[in-house]
C-alpha cells in the first residue's frame, strides 16, 4: 500500500523545526544561563542510574557515555549506565518504569519511545509519562555501502542491482517495524521500486559488522554512529535522506534529487525522568542535563558526530513539543500503512 508521505510528515517537519534550513549555528550554542544550581536538599548525594535501552556500541550508547561525562564533568555526580537492549527500546523503558521514581533513575531513549506510544497508546508516553531533561541529539540518516563494493558504487546502480536481484538484496536495519528507519526504508523502496530484505539488528555492532563483513549488502543508518568507519575508509554514503546536502556530504545525492518527494523524519536522542520525581530534583536534573550539553566534552562530541550540521537542542518544553508532534504524525502514517493503532 503506497501512501502520501509528503503529507504526512510536511507538518511534523514545521512544527518540530526540522527543516533542512535549520541554522547550523544553533547546534552548538548554550542556551543555559546559569552555570550552577544549588542541589536541593543535598540531593543527588550518590551516583544517579541512567538506564539506556541498546547497546553501549550504537548511537544510544555513545551518547549516554558523552552526556554522562559531561554532568559528572559539571557537578561531580558520577552516573552509572545500565545498558537494557531489547525490543527496539521496550525492554529498557520497561525496566525503566518499574524503577523507584525518585529522581536518582533517568532515562536515555530515542524518538522511538514517540513511535512505540504512537502504535500503542498504552505504551508510555514520554511527553506525559517521563519529563525530558533535554534532547541533544537531532540528525538525518543515510544509506551506506562498502567502500571496495564493485556490484554498485552510488545509488542509482545500487537501485538498479537491487531491482535485478528479485528480492534477494539486503540492507541492515534495526527490527521494529514502524521504526523511523522502517518507515523510510518502505517508502524508500516503493518511490525506487525495489525490494530489499531488511536483516533486522537492535545493537549498533552487529549492524555495523554485518556491512563490514559482507553479510549485507548494504546499511541504513545516522552518519555519526558510523564515524569511525566512514573514517577508516570501510563505508561510504550513497543516499542522503535529508532536504539538502550537507556540507560534510556534498557530494551525497539526497533523496528528493533521485525523485523522492517526502519530507525526511530524523533521529532524536535525549533524557528523561519519571513524571512522579520529586519537582526540586527534577529541576535540578533539567538544569544538569541541559547545561551539561554546554559542557566543551558533549560539544566535542556532538561535532565529532555531525550533530552540528541541524539544531541538536531542545529544552523541556521543546522536547514536549517535538514529541507530541511526532506522535501524531506516526500515528497518522500507521493508520495509512493499515498497522493495527491501539
Amino acid at each position: 500500500m503506497k501512501f502520501n508521505f509528503k503529507k504526512q510528515f510536511s507538518t511534523f517537519a514545521l512544527v518540530t523545526g526540522f527543516a533542512a534550513t535549520a541554522s547550523m549555528s544553533m547546534a552548538g550554542e548554550c542556551r543555559v544561563a546559569e552555570a550552577s544550581m544549588d542541589k536541593p536538599g543535598g540531593f543527588p548525594d550518590r551516583a544517579l542510574t541512567m538506564i539506556v535501552p541498546y547497546g553501549p556500541g550504537g548511537g544510544s550508547g555513545q551518547v549516554a557515555a558523552a552526556m554522562a561525562e559531561a554532568v559528572t564533568g559539571l557537578t561531580g555526580v558520577n552516573i552509572n549506565r545500565d545498558h537494557k537492549p531489547g525490543g527496539s527500546g521496550t525492554v529498557g523503558m520497561t525496566a525503566y518504569m518499574a524503577a523507584p521514581a525518585d529522581g536518582y533513575n533517568v532515562l536515555e531513549h530515542i524518538d522511538d519511545a514517540s513511535s512505540a506510544h504512537a502504535l500503542d497508546s498504552s505504551r508510555p508516553n514520554p511527553a506525559e509519562d517521563l519529563i525530558p531533561l533535554v534532547v541533544s541529539q537531532v540528525t538525518f540518516s543515510q544509506i551506506y555501502i562498502r567502500s571496495n563494493e564493485t556490484r554498485y558504487t552510488d545509488w542509482p546502480s545500487f537501485v538498479k542491482w537491487v531491482q535485478a536481484q528479485n528480492g534477494k538484496a539486503t540492507i541492515a536495519n534495526v527490527s521494529k517495524e514502524g521504526s523511523m528507519e522502517r518507515v523510510i526504508m518502505k517508502f524508500i523502496t516503493e518511490a525506487s521500486d525495489m525490494q530489499i530484505q531488511q536483516i533486522s539488528f537492535d545493537k549498533g555492532a552487529p549492524r555495523y559488522g554485518a556491512l563490514l563483513g559482507g553479510q549485507v549488502d548494504a546499511l541504513f543508518e545516522q552518519p555519526g554512529d558510523v564515524r569511525k568507519f566512514l573514517d577508516a575508509g570501510n563505508f561510504k554514503p550513497i543516499l542522503t535522506v535529508f532536504n539538502e546536502r550537507p556540507g560534510v556530504f556534498s557530494d551525497v545525492p539526497t533523496h528528493k534529487e533521485m525523485g523522492m518527494d517526502f519530507e525526511p523524519l530524523l533521529r532524536f536522542r535525549g533524557f528523561y525522568v519519571h513524571k512522579d520525581a520529586p519537582s526540586d530534583r527534577v529541576d535540578w536534573l533539567k538544569w544538569a542535563f541541559q547545561r551539561a550539553y554546554c559542557e566543551d566534552s558533549y560539544q566535542a562530541f556532538n561535532d565529532s558526530k555531525f550533530m552540528n550540521v541541524i539544531d541538536s537542542y531542545r529544552d523541556t518544553a521543546g522536547a514536549i513539543d517535538m514529541i507530541n508532534a511526532a506522535i501524531v504524525q506516526y500515528r497518522d502514517v500507521y493508520k495509512e500503512m493499515g498497522l493495527d493503532v491501539k
